[in-house]
């Protein structure tokens, strides 16, 4: 027997939004109807407005009284600021992860063929979604809990920026797919430097398309 509860109004709602705007099906500067939410969702629109407070503090929203809520753009100085954090982070964590890559690989190697599916049927949403996990595994690894958490409130962020970038150029689900297998083997090949290398150059390619054009 499934004893499970069921989520609440509110958290239906704000999983449903929540989605809806990293996956860019409301697309920035989209503004959202608290009736519509509630009919589509099919609740009152007391947990819509609960659920929009709670997207309106992680920066997602902005609200308007009797207006309805806006979906906050990226701003440029938002993505240079994930560049930066993911910077810090992943690279500190990859030298700390070296010693443990045997159980990398193994961890990573799951992910790399979930990206290689979503590539093969053009599911842009999907490669995201296994490529941060991907990330994520590496700092994992790392073994600084404080840095793991810290890298998970980012991926909210880098999730919405990295859709829309790539549904421009579909073309980089190959290159990301390319770039992943080539950490996972230099990983094999034990090489530390070129791993580190690696991990550097890829976060740096990676901000190279995130950054708008100028």
């Amino acid at each position: 027997m499934n004893t499970k509860a069921a989520p609440s109004a509110t958290t239906r709602v704000y999983q449903y939004l929540k989605r809806a705007i990293l996956e860019q099906i409301h697309a920035d500067g989209a503004l959202l109807s608290e009736a519509d939410i509630a009919a589509t969702v099919g609740v009152s629109r007391t947990p819509v407005r609960e659920a929009l407070l709670q997207l309106q503090s992680e920066g997602l929203v902005a609200l308007y009284p009797k207006r309805g809520a806006l979906v906050r753009p990226v701003s440029a100085q938002e993505i240079e600021d994930v560049i930066e954090a993911r910077r810090l982070v992943e690279v500190h964590a990859a030298k700390r992860a070296w010693t443990r890559r045997a159980e990398l690989v193994t961890a990573l190697a799951p992910w790399l063929e979930l990206m290689v599916a979503a590539r093969d049927r053009g599911d842009v949403v999907a490669l995201m979604t296994a490529d941060r996990a991907f990330h994520a595994a590496v700092v994992d690894a790392g073994g600084n809990q404080l840095l793991g958490e810290l890298y998970q409130r980012l991926r909210d962020r880098q999730m919405r920026i990295g859709v829309a970038a790539m549904r421009v150029e579909p073309e980089r689900m190959d290159r990301a797919v390319a770039d992943h297998t080539e950490l996972i083997e230099t990983l094999r090949d034990g090489d530390p430097a070129r791993w580190r290398a690696l991990v550097e150059r890829h976060i740096g390619v990676a901000a190279n398309h995130l950054r708008p054009t100028r």
